[in-house]
């Protein structure tokens, strides 16, 4: 643990670190590879909707049943010729999820279930959920999530800059991309809880990519006064300076909500199962969404400050062989001012005398003989 320690104080010091910048493309390609698949996903098998989202019925029967799960969809779907989803309780109870239903039909399925399950049909609760209903709050779902990420981009947009908040979308379009994806590739049900789910998982990627930002923001307040680190070298510090902290809070987040969901199972499982992408997703695309950041940033710098983001100040090819033309170019106009007195050429014999120096003897190179 010891060496965990000393490796965070090395990352956070910049002594050693990860260069983000240089291996951006391969974390590009494996979250690109990751999104094409989750979209295949919604594309191909499209999402679970619970009941909530397109109405139906949930039937529960009493405690302690001995009846198995499967038998108990096979006795729903031939009451209500819709496939159905039933769920074991804690309590030995059956939860039995129908939907797409007319819920006129509902004591008709009622009555034939509690005769297939043999319980007394009062003993049989029945919840109701309207077709209509279930449009409304979807609708709710979809403007609560476009007002709260129009939130967080005019937010950053103040904070930081236009671009970081950009970026900060397009985070967010990724994770909850993936998220929904695996949802669909899964089969897991889609419910108002999986709704709050993807707000949590807003949250826990914001939360990385704001303190980021922040670091990134403090550390470049003062690049276009020195040449000795480039926007990406300040780029790689802020992303390696909290690259610790972030790995400590991640598995910390990990572990009771992956005890949740391998141990918890049912209901409570399947709502997990988004907490736990929440957090896994997020660090990847956490640590190279801003990587490209510096590269607009020097489009947006004047060309002096340009030169912070190339390096420090060195002979760049071509550069040499330009100066050494510039220097003889300057030198020549000097010869030929000092060849030229008030009538003419100077008489070829001595050197004029400068100031502070004696006259050197010597015949001008490239001065011919004045007339006489």
């Amino acid at each position: 643990m010891s060496k965990i320690g000393s490796l965070g104080a090395r990352l956070h010091r910049g002594e050693v670190g990860y260069d983000f910048v240089k291996n951006r493309k391969i974390w590009y390609g494996i979250s690109i590879l990751i999104t094409i698949t989750a979209i295949l996903g919604l594309a191909v098998r499209g999402l679970n909707m619970g009941i909530e989202f397109q109405g139906g019925a949930v039937f529960t029967t009493p405690k302690h049943m001995t009846t198995s799960v499967s038998q108990a969809e096979t006795y729903a779907e031939e009451a209500s010729g819709h496939d159905a989803i039933v769920q074991k309780l804690g309590d030995g109870s059956l939860r039995i999820q129908i939907a797409g239903i007319d819920t006129g039909k509902s004591d008709e399925i009622k009555d034939a279930l509690s005769k297939d399950l043999k319980v007394n049909p009062e003993q049989l609760n029945a919840d109701l959920v309207g077709p209509s209903w279930g449009k409304q709050i979807a609708n709710k779902a979809w403007e609560g999530l476009a007002i709260f990420m129009v939130l967080v981009v005019i937010y950053l947009a103040i904070a930081f800059e236009w671009r970081m908040a950009l970026a900060a979308l397009v985070a967010l379009i990724h994770d909850i991309t993936i998220t929904t994806g695996i949802y669909a590739l899964v089969g897991f049900e889609v419910t108002p809880g999986t709704v709050i789910g993807l707000l949590t998982i807003l949250g826990y990627s914001l939360y990385d990519t704001v303190v980021v930002f922040d670091s990134l923001k403090e550390q470049t307040k003062d690049i276009t006064k020195q040449t000795r680190w480039t926007y990406s070298d300040i780029a790689n510090q802020s992303i390696n300076g909290t690259l610790m902290r972030s790995i400590n809070t991640t598995v910390v987040a990990l572990l009771p909500v992956a005890g949740l969901l391998f141990i918890g199972g049912g209901v409570l499982g399947a709502g997990m199962l988004n907490r736990h992408l929440a957090v896994a997703v997020r660090r990847p695309r956490g640590r190279c969404v801003l990587l490209d950041l510096h590269r607009h940033a020097a489009r947006r710098r004047p060309q002096g400050a340009r030169a912070a983001d190339e390096g420090p100040a060195q002979a760049r090819p071509g550069q040499a062989g330009a100066g050494r033309r510039a220097g003889r170019a300057r030198g020549a106009g000097r010869r030929r001012v000092l060849r030229r007195g008030a009538r003419g050429r100077r008489p070829r014999g001595r050197r004029p005398a400068r100031a502070g120096r004696l006259p050197q003897p010597g015949p001008w190179p490239a001065l011919r003989e004045a007339p006489v």
